[in-house]
């Protein structure tokens, strides 16, 4: 019998259910939800179904102890979560994207628990979920294997924006100019588009035009792995902009910049590293030799305490636990 099931939407989004599974010490399985997601995991058992979109019917056909799920949209497409315990944990920590505000508002009201990040999701959870849904700090399980990782020092970049839609041109603004910043230099780079941006959307122009110029520079690689934390092992600076991938970045306590070009009116990127309104060589390799100036690194300490996510490289462990805690 599966005891835990999780329900993956896209591939990319394995990351956050594998890091949890590993602790895991019950039967557990993934079922698919879209097509898409079908054989993106190898490290935990898939249920194969004839159509990921019945997913109630899937669900119901598992018949598993919980069910674990990391997205928060078309929530109401579906009824599972009346008959079995739904665990919500989110997929990544996105920090000035309004994701707060989306998760309280769609998601809460369905679930037994939902396992925050950190203090700064815990009590905008508090205050709208139900009295009967328990709220846990957990850390985000994918950013484990980067606490203590010691830096490279090996002159590598790495270029993750948020996707081009959510980013409201974050990615369209940036990307050209950042591939060309580091064309031909002593430092590679690698360019790593939301995967979103590789399949689909206004992004997948960019990502096409921008995957033709790095096949002619011998120090721009474009980042194919699924996931990116062994990326962002592999890199001593991260450049990005709001992107979900800074949290998991903060683990690493290596240099952050981050690019503010970007074209909703009512967002701001969120100054935790260091700034700028477009990428400039001369600031990266700053950083790279020096690390972040004295002002950012305080920047970063104020913004790591409101945050309040515990780093320590047990996220995945507190996560599993709180999962089987709910199983019916």
């Amino acid at each position: 019998m599966v005891v835990v099931l999780y329900a993956i939407e896209r591939p990319f989004m394995r990351k956050t259910f594998e890091a949890i599974d590993r602790h895991v010490d019950v039967e557990s399985a993934f079922v698919p939800v879209r097509a898409d997601a079908r054989g993106c995991s190898d490290r935990i058992v898939e249920i194969e179904v004839r159509d990921p979109d019945a997913v109630d019917e899937n669900v119901r056909a598992i018949d598993p102890g919980v069910v674990v799920y990391n997205h928060r949209f078309g929530i109401e497409r579906f009824t599972f979560y009346e008959e079995y315990p739904l665990v919500h944990v989110r997929h990544g920590a996105s920090i000035g994207r309004g994701e707060i505000e989306v998760t309280t508002a769609t998601i809460l009201e369905h679930v037994a628990a939902a396992l925050a990040p950190g203090e700064r999701w815990a009590r905008a959870y508090r205050a709208v979920a139900p009295p009967d849904v328990r709220i846990a700090v957990v850390g985000i399980p994918e950013a484990d294997e980067l606490v203590d990782a010691p830096p490279p020092r090996e002159r590598r970049i790495l270029y993750a924006p948020t996707n081009y839609k959510v980013g409201r041109g974050a990615y369209a603004n940036t990307a050209r100019s950042v591939v060309e910043c580091f064309a031909d230099t002593e430092y590679e780079l690698l360019f790593r588009p939301h995967p979103t941006d590789r399949r689909e959307g206004p992004g997948l122009a960019v990502t096409r035009a921008c995957r033709d110029r790095i096949a002619e520079i011998p120090n721009v690689v474009f980042d194919t792995a699924t996931t990116p934390t062994e990326s962002m092992r592999r890199s001593d600076v991260l450049v990005s902009d709001y992107s979900g991938s800074i949290a998991e970045w903060l683990h690493t306590g290596r240099p952050l910049v981050q690019l503010t070009d970007i074209d909703a009116p009512d967002r701001d990127v969120p100054e935790i590293g260091v700034t700028a309104d477009a990428i400039d060589f001369a600031l990266v390799d700053e950083l790279y030799r020096n690390g972040e100036p004295d002002a950012a690194k305080r920047r970063r300490a104020s913004w790591l305490d409101r945050l309040g996510i515990p780093m320590d490289g047990r996220a995945g462990e507190r996560a599993a636990r709180e999962v089987c805690r709910c199983v019916a």
